[in-house]
């Protein structure tokens, strides 16, 4: 990932038993490195694909230098669900 660029950050949310499912309320969190909040982006019908499947994309701030963590999460029978990783940064290839 170069920095400046827009990455596609992706998300199948899956119940123990490995069946696709629709979380309510789903949110992506970006962090910097160090775990610190940088923003949260509420994800509407518009980010999803398919059924547990959703999307974003996001383009990477200055600010941040080399890398980032994403955070999506939901509830899903009242109960969270989330899946976190994390995005390296190059300036140059």
């Amino acid at each position: 990932m170069l920095k400046g660029d827009t990455v596609r950050l992706k998300v199948h949310f899956k119940t123990f038993t490995g069946q696709s499912v629709d979380p309510t309320d789903v949110k992506l969190t970006i962090y910097k490195s160090d775990k610190t909040k940088i923003e949260e982006i509420p994800i509407t019908d518009s980010n999803k694909e398919n059924v547990g499947v959703y999307f974003y994309d996001y383009i990477v701030p200055d600010e941040i230098l080399e890398s980032f963590i994403f955070e999506f999460r939901g509830l899903y029978n009242n109960k969270p669900i989330l899946a976190r990783d994390s995005v390296q940064i190059k300036f140059t290839k």
